[in-house]
């Protein structure tokens, strides 16, 4: 839902327009939503760029389009966690929030717009183990920090916008 919501925001802006994919393929079922979600863009206009860690580089480079699609941040933190973890080391909320001012001066530079898909982690059960509860508070500091600097910010209830902040739609 999250994801078509934004689609349809995007394409009522003016193009081209860019699909930034964070999303890993990890098994069939995966790869089968990957083309599913690629043929629902096919013919509307849509480069798509698949990019699991550096979002900041992207928005850099993307300056001839009029909107970038980044769907989803949850999945970028949770790719952050996992080369982190590959690492022996774990991404600490200050290093959150420094990976989310990258991206926002990244869209600072941009002359178009654009839009994030996020999932608002925080409203249910406190997890059960570590490695989710730093997940849920990482996908909070970052929803935070995007939010404050977006001029629009929607939450999806039920497939419904709810306008947290600004105006709806474009």
């Amino acid at each position: 839902m999250r994801r078509a919501y934004a689609q349809r925001l995007a394409e009522a802006l003016p193009g081209p327009r860019i699909f930034v994919a964070t999303c890993p393929v990890l098994d069939d079922e995966t790869r089968e939503r990957i083309r599913r979600h690629r043929e629902a863009r096919a013919g509307r206009g849509w480069e798509t760029i698949e990019e699991q860690l550096e979002l900041a580089p992207v928005l850099q480079h993307a300056k001839q389009a009029g909107v970038v699609l980044v769907d989803c941040l949850t999945l970028w933190i949770n790719n952050l966690m996992y080369r982190a973890e590959q690492q022996g080391r774990e991404v600490t909320e200050d290093e959150m929030v420094q990976r989310c001012r990258e991206v926002l001066d990244a869209c600072a530079g941009f002359p178009g717009v654009v839009v994030f898909v996020t999932n608002e982690v925080g409203m249910s059960i406190v997890p059960d183990n570590p490695a989710c509860r730093r997940f849920r508070d990482l996908a909070g500091r970052c929803n935070q920090a995007i939010a404050a600097a977006a001029e629009s910010v929607a939450l999806l209830a039920c497939g419904l916008p709810l306008i947290l902040k600004g105006k709806p739609g474009p």
